[in-house]
Parts: C-alpha cells; sequence; structure tokens
C-alpha cells in the first residue's frame, strides 16, 4: 500500500486549495502510477486523513488523481479513497466526511471498478490513537459506515486501526469491532492494524511479535483481535474470489484472502501455504518512521525484516519525521513544521523511490509485495 502520509497539506497549504496545486498532486500520483502499473498488487491510498477542507473540491481534485493513475497504465489496482475529518469512520458518510462525494467518482470507462472507500478509525476518546484507554468498540460507526456502502453498492477498506495493548477494555472492544468488520465483509474487504514490525512492544499500540525459542509469537492483541476475529468469522459470512472490486454489490466480486500465515520475513516473495480461509483480509503492518508523538522504531527498517501478519508477506518503506499527529503541523498533535521530503532510500523489496516523493513530508510506503488476499 502506497501512502501519501500528510493529510491533504503541504506547508500548511491544502492540496487544491491554496496549496499545492492539483496538477502537483496529479503529477506526484503520475510518476507513482507508472512506477508501479505492472505491480497490481500494489494499492494506492491517496492521502492519509485529510481533513479541514471542502470535500466537494478535495473530491474534483481526487478524480483527477484518478484519471492520472489509470492513464498511467495502473489500470488494475485499488485506488482508495479518504474522506474528511481524518477519514473517521464515525462521520465519513457525514457532509462533513465526504463519502457520497467519493462515491460519484469514476475511472476513465466510467466505471467505480477497484476505487474503495477508505475507512480509518481508533477506540481511543479523540479518535487519535495516541491514548491508552479504549472507550468504543466502533460499531455503531462501522455499522453507518457498512450501511451508506450496501445502499450505494460499494466498498471500502479500514486502512488504519488499532488500540492499546494489555488494556482489559481495549482487549475486549478491537476484538468486537474487528469481528464486527469481519462479519460485514460483503461490504469490508479488510482491515489494516497499526502497528508491528520495527516498533518497540513498549509501544502501547504495539503488535510486533516477540521471540520465544526461535519463533516468532504474537501478542494477546494480534492475535486474538486480528488473526483470531479473522479465523473464527463463519465461512458463509466470507465473499468469494476475484481480483476486480466491481461497482455490483454481490458479495462474489470481492477479493478473499489465501492465507493465515503467522511468520514471514519481507526477505522472501513465496506465498505463504494457504488455508481453507476466504475473504475479508488483515494483516499487521510496519513503517519505517513513527507518527510524531509516537515513539520511534529501536530497529533501523532496513534491517527490520520480520513481521507478523496473516497474508504472505508486506514490505516496509520511508519517510521524515511526521505521521498521523501532523507531519506539517496540521495533525492533531502538531507535528514537525520542518520536515523533509522524503528520501530516495531503497525500500526493501521494491528499490529506490524517485523524487516523485517530494511532495510529502512523511511519505509512508507500506508496499504490499505478496498479499496474499490478491492471489
Amino acid at each position: 500500500m502506497i501512502d501519501i502520509h500528510n493529510f491533504a497539506r503541504w506547508n500548511g497549504g491544502i492540496i487544491g486549495q491554496g496549496g499545492p496545486t492539483d496538477e502537483q498532486f496529479v503529477s506526484l500520483w503520475r510518476q507513482l502510477a507508472t512506477k508501479y502499473a505492472g505491480s497490481e498488487k500494489v494499492v494506492f491510498e491517496l492521502m492519509n486523513e485529510p481533513h479541514h477542507l471542502d470535500v466537494q473540491v478535495w473530491a474534483a481534485t481526487c478524480q483527477k488523481v484518478i484519471t492520472a493513475i489509470r492513464q498511467a497504465g495502473a489500470v488494475k489496482q485499488m485506488i482508495l479513497l479518504p474522506g474528511s475529518n481524518f477519514d473517521s469512520a464515525a462521520t465519513l458518510v457525514t457532509a462533513e466526511g465526504g463519502a457520497e462525494a467519493l462515491m460519484a467518482l469514476t475511472n476513465p470507462d466510467g466505471s467505480t471498478d477497484n476505487l474503495l472507500l477508505d475507512i480509518h478509525k481508533y477506540l481511543d476518546s479523540d479518535n487519535s490513537g495516541t491514548r491508552p484507554e479504549c472507550v468504543t468498540n466502533n460499531t455503531d460507526a462501522f455499522g453507518q459506515v457498512a450501511a451508506f456502502l450496501r445502499k450505494t453498492g460499494r466498498k471500502g477498506i479500514v486502512s488504519e486501526t488499532g488500540a492499546a495493548v494489555n488494556i482489559p477494555d481495549c482487549m475486549s472492544r478491537f476484538c468486537e469491532q474487528n469481528s464486527f468488520i469481519n462479519a460485514n465483509s460483503d461490504v469490508f474487504l479488510g482491515l489494516v492494524a497499526w502497528a508491528a514490525g520495527s516498533f518497540d512492544s513498549s509501544y502501547i499500540l504495539s503488535m510486533t511479535p516477540s521471540r520465544n525459542n526461535g519463533r516468532l509469537e504474537n501478542n494477546a492483541l494480534g492475535a486474538q483481535c486480528v488473526v483470531g476475529t479473522w479465523k473464527e468469522t463463519p465461512e458463509d459470512v466470507k465473499p468469494g474470489n476475484s481480483s476486480i472490486i466491481s461497482s455490483s454489490p454481490a458479495r462474489s466480486t470481492t477479493v478473499s484472502s489465501t492465507s493465515t500465515t503467522t511468520t514471514r520475513s519481507t526477505t522472501t516473495s513465496e506465498p505463504a501455504p494457504s488455508t481453507s480461509h476466504s475473504g475479508a483480509w488483515t494483516m499487521i503492518i510496519t513503517v519505517g518512521t513513527p507518527y510524531a508523538g509516537r515513539p520511534r522504531p529501536t530497529t533501523d527498517i532496513s534491517t527490520s525484516t520480520e513481521l507478523l501478519l496473516t497474508a504472505p508477506s508486506v514490505a516496509t518503506g520511508v519517510g521524515n519525521s511526521g505521521g498521523r499527529s501532523g507531519g506539517d503541523g496540521d495533525g492533531l498533535n502538531g507535528g514537525n513544521p520542518n520536515a523533509s521530503p522524503s528520501s530516495t532510500q531503497p525500500v526493501p523489496g521494491v528499490g529506490a523511490i524517485s523524487k516523485a516523493s517530494q511532495l510529502s513530508t512523511m511519505m509512508l510506503l507500506v508496499v504490499a509485495g505478496v498479499v496474499g488476499f490478491l492471489f
């Protein structure tokens, strides 16, 4: 998954609304789409958590980007369409969130194939993912989004969610949330859980596995609430197989997972053994740089190769300071207003990223190298 991680902003200006122009944003995505046009398993998340912007103008900006991506030859990749108010499930289907405007966007041929609603949600009091308490299981919010998607005949992906470890309320509520998402996999294609990999296990949202007798083991939150809830979903709830996500509401058009691997390395590209499970996919991701206000990883991404996943493997990306809490000072908790653009440091399994990354203060790349749900 390639995610431009700077809240639709650059140096305080909103893309297409007084900041960088639509043409600059289109140019960034055109270059990325050209580079990954032949990699159908790469997912394009147009922007991380836009906020405080005109959603109608933002939707028009996204339409230009969709057109550019497809015209660059990336015609089969999923494109995730993010709404305003930090892409929160709680407000996404309201006028403030802009889901209706986003669902009106199309590919150049007029179809909506592989255009998916992007959805984020945490369980703490301000939806920031920075606090240890969990005050909700989010089923009301996700229920509203599910109803909207069924009504419009569309689908979405929960591309970011997480909860604190070792907190009883978080364990129960995170499991309840993810069970709900999996039970509604006719419209939710899956979820991405934050965070694992190079994050220290002391980080409050950590799902980083630990070593035990030379093997990696999930922590309780990952084992029960990410892997466990997926495995426990009844088979008759899970959708069928397809690599194309169409605008039809028929459940047989959704993608499927073919693996529930527990330990994998980014140094291999071979898929894990398949299981009988299909349908909503889940995976724990790792990143090279944390969100502002969150702890730094203890391991450099170039040497952090082992991840705990429920899909075969994931490669990690690079970025500078910033993230969910505001790479350019416009996020929830400030961030670094002087953060420099992403470097050309190679991404494991992908190769160097070109100057196409210059627009973002933190260009977070989570590039799905061999994700089972697309096999």
